[in-house]
């Protein structure tokens, strides 16, 4: 059974690491900043020095009640009276939320009074407290906290402002609606995620500027977090639909770079996956006029293991080719890249190790592909812009059948 505290709260980070991405995205300056959990939830500083700390909170299943928003009212005044001792900076304070229903209770904009008998009188252990009273705080200074908190109780729900994050990296980088959500939102889950766990308020801190600097970055899918928001089924589905799914399957050079994961390991399984690329990505009829089949390294498997893999391969009369043209021969990228062909049916080629891989990429002129499954961080790179290369982070190998 789903448990739903548990859904609840995942969503509310969420909402908030969208808030946050949304709010950088709209700073009006390159070199204005936020920092992650700093005075509350998001802390904006701009060039102007000018400061506003934002709590942001969403109660999809929550009835709007002003014990809700009390305490935090409470903490910003102190926050407040600490900025009039001259102990703290002085900020803007926002108050941002999603709640279901009971909008209606709150009456805006706030008067002294009303703030006195709804936000800052509680009790504790049966003793009644007045915050006001507590913090020596005149109505005037309480007027003049009044002018410097906003309250936003009608914040726009989850999916409308994840909406909104999405055109919006559309309209910045020109993309399509994939590379929005896969690439640039998923790279800004990992960036304010990092910034969250940081120990140092100064390490929580980013400008605009580094912040778009590092969201232009096509290399890796995915970040954990962009796996959890998204869900791995429905993952699975949009890669396949995205990179795999061309019915007429040109004839490209594709390298398919597997790591193989010591701990989900079964030759089985792995030549399931060798049979699938196999049958989907070669063409070595008699009829079609440029013949091709796939290219495979599967990363971090025993030469042992391997040499074993070959051996069933042979003998179930697959045949494949690994660059060895005789007994002690060296590797070769020249007999490796010849075409299969009707009478020559290679159903796949074998590449051994990363360093015959670059030999391969060197010899071979044709158009290349390289899409790479790893496990925690990619094993691969390559310099070369014209090569497309599609880096996917799997969690078992089920997930690699079901993209491809």
């Amino acid at each position: 059974m789903v448990n739903r505290a548990a859904v609840n709260t995942i969503l509310g980070y969420f909402y908030q690491f969208d808030c946050s991405i949304s709010k950088i995205l709209h700073l009006n300056n390159l070199n204005d900043s936020i920092t992650i959990e700093g005075i509350e939830d998001i802390d904006i500083k701009t060039i102007k020095n000018e400061e506003t700390t934002i709590q942001c909170k969403y109660h999809e299943k929550t009835e709007y009640n002003h014990s809700v928003i009390a305490k935090p009212i409470r903490f910003m005044l102190t926050h407040f009276k600490e900025a009039k001792d001259g102990n703290k900076p002085v900020v803007k304070y926002i108050l941002y939320g999603y709640y279901r229903k009971g909008h209606e209770k709150l009456k805006l904009p706030l008067t002294v009074q009303y703030l006195k008998e709804n936000f800052l009188k509680y009790t504790k252990d049966n003793i009644p407290y007045n915050h006001a009273e507590n913090l020596g705080l005149t109505d005037n200074e309480l007027e003049e906290f009044l002018l410097q908190l906003e309250i936003d109780i009608n914040a726009v729900d989850y999916k409308s402002q994840l909406r909104r994050i999405l055109l919006t990296f559309q309209s910045i980088y020109k993309c399509s609606e994939f590379q929005a959500e896969n690439f640039y939102y998923n790279n800004a889950l990992k960036i304010i995620k990092e910034l969250s766990v940081q120990k140092e308020q100064e390490n929580r801190r980013i400008t605009k500027k580094q912040f778009l600097e590092k969201l232009d970055n096509k290399k890796d899918l995915f970040n954990e977090w962009f796996i959890l928001y998204k869900g791995r089924k429905t993952l699975n589905k949009s890669l396949r639909e995205e990179y795999f799914s061309d019915l007429n399957t040109s004839p490209f050079e594709r390298f398919f770079l597997i790591e193989v994961d010591d701990n989900d390991y079964s030759r089985s399984n792995l030549k399931e996956i060798l049979f699938l690329i196999s049958k989907k990505y070669s063409k070595i009829s008699i009829r079609e006029p440029k013949p091709f089949c796939p290219y495979i390294l599967m990363y971090n498997l025993e030469d042992i293991e391997l040499l074993e893999l070959k051996k069933e391969l042979f003998k179930e009369d697959f045949k494949f080719s690994d660059g060895y043209d005789f007994l002690g021969a060296s590797f070769s990228p020249k007999t490796i890249c010849q075409s299969p062909s009707h009478s020559n049916p290679i159903k796949l080629k074998i590449i051994n190790n990363r360093q015959d891989l670059s030999q391969i990429l060197i010899e071979n002129q044709k158009t290349k592909f390289i899409y790479q499954f790893y496990k925690e961080n990619p094993f691969f790179e390559i310099d070369n812009i014209e090569i497309k290369h599609i880096k996917i982070k799997y969690d078992t190998i089920r997930d690699i059948k079901e993209i491809i």
